[in-house]
């Protein structure tokens, strides 16, 4: 799909799904472990990666860098970066596809570790809020780099020809600044010690997949990671997670829909609190092996606290609930049976969406850009289908859902938003007995 096409969905709600769906390779690791292979003159193969556009778009970015890409199978990626050509982060080309992906940022540590100088343009993405790359450079600059930012040109540009292990004390536990920081210490001289990491999954898989290449990472998991640097790396083979964003994505699917599904391989040691999480809003799940069952269920209630107040479901770092998944816990909401406060506590503007979700019939209180009280309707009143636009890939996700539920026909414009995170995303629900119909113009 070219820049200037776009997509929407024409979703016939109301439909019960049925049947059997397997998660996608998780994103958000995909593009951490995709910018790793920069560290390494050898070959690293890459099993489950998602057919996505964010990781597509980076792929290609690493081609363009000078990366061969070998594609093994459907979800399969042998690189090597053997021949990096450092002039093409100069290029116009380079500025335009880097600004238009978010994931691009996480090249830095490696190239600066490997290379010892890096350019970025201002990344973009999801317009979600402000989210801010001091972390990344003030992990850098412990490290020793020096940067500068062009405000003119939107452009960073850094210089890390000494990179030396330090204390690192990190402002956040930014999850894309925790895995540049380490990307940029395994080759740095002396140790580095991370204090208030990012412990999530993706951060643990990173961490197995440099030391499997050499690298001396401890601590992956807990909030306080030590690096002793090497000089080399070596290559790998590694395979990504099953996305918990897309396992919680149709665990809230299902009980809009009151349809029966299972969700198979879904590495349930992995989603921490996600299960919790749909279980309070009175999702009924079975855990059989590797996989969630969901039954088909008219009616699902909302917990209380202990004491008998309303629920509050907050996001924070892991092992807090993930902040993907609010816009999907938000719109389950909307038909369960009693009252839930969503507090999104990361991202300011995530929650406008709701004024989607109210026109369709939804009893929401949008309270300010960071809380909103939804008020269950118990299937009594339906939602109606409309016509509306996805802002971000999740709430585009959290839209889709409500339009499988709603009576009618809805519309979903700028729906190659989902297709950033959602691989194939209506011909797999399609498959289930969902009716989405696709269109390019």
């Amino acid at each position: 799909m070219s820049g200037r096409e776009k997509t929407y969905f024409e979703v016939e709600g109301g439909r019960k799904l049925k049947g059997t769906i397997i998660p996608q390779g998780a994103k958000n690791e995909a593009l951490q472990i995709l910018c790793a292979v920069l560290l390494t003159e050898e070959k690293v193969v890459v099993h489950n990666v998602p057919n996505i556009l964010d990781v597509n778009n980076l792929i290609s970015l690493l081609e363009e860098l000078g990366v061969h890409v070998k594609q093994l199978g459907e979800h399969s990626y042998e690189f090597c970066a053997s021949h990096i050509n450092l002039e093409y982060l100069e290029t116009e080309s380079y500025r335009q596809k880097a600004s238009s992906l978010r994931g691009s940022v996480m090249m830095l540590g490696p190239l600066l570790a490997r290379f010892g100088k890096a350019k970025l343009p201002k990344p973009g993405g999801d317009k979600i809020g402000r989210r801010r790359l001091d972390t990344h450079f003030l992990g850098f600059q412990k490290l020793g780099a020096k940067f500068n930012f062009d405000i003119h040109e939107h452009l960073f540009e850094i210089d890390a020809t000494n990179l030396e292990g330090a204390y690192i004390l990190l402002d956040e536990p930014s999850v894309t600044g925790t895995a540049n920081i380490i990307m940029a210490s395994v080759l740095a001289k002396g140790k580095t010690t991370i204090y208030n990491a990012a412990c999530e999954p993706y951060i643990q898989q990173l961490c197995a997949m440099l030391n499997q290449m050499g690298a001396k990472i401890s601590g992956a998991g807990s909030n306080l990671i030590h690096i002793e640097g090497v000089k080399h790396l070596g290559g790998t083979t590694h395979t990504l997670l099953p996305d918990m964003i897309e396992i919680g994505s149709f665990i809230g699917m299902a009980a809009m829909t009151a349809s029966e599904i299972t969700i198979q391989n879904c590495r349930l040691e992995y989603l921490g609190q996600i299960p919790s999480v749909f279980g309070k809003l009175g999702i009924q799940m079975e855990f059989v092996g590797d996989n969630i069952y969901i039954p088909a269920q008219e009616h699902y209630e909302i917990d209380r606290f202990i004491d008998g107040s309303i629920l509050t479901i907050a996001d924070g770092p892991w092992p807090l609930f993930t902040p993907d998944l609010l816009s999907i816990v938000l719109v389950v909401a909307t038909q369960a049976k009693g009252t839930v406060l969503i507090h999104q506590k990361m991202f300011e503007s995530r929650l406008f969406f709701v004024d989607k979700l109210i026109d369709m019939g939804a009893q929401i209180i949008l309270c300010d850009p960071h809380r909103a009280n939804v008020i269950g309707l118990d299937r009594q009143i339906p939602l109606r289908g409309i016509s509306m636009t996805s802002p971000d890939i999740r709430a585009g996700v959290a839209l889709l859902i409500a339009a499988l539920s709603a009576n009618g026909k809805s519309i979903i414009y700028n729906a190659e938003q989902i297709d950033r995170g959602y691989q194939n995303i209506d011909t797999r629900l399609n498959a289930l007995g969902a009716q989405i119909k696709r269109f390019v113009v």
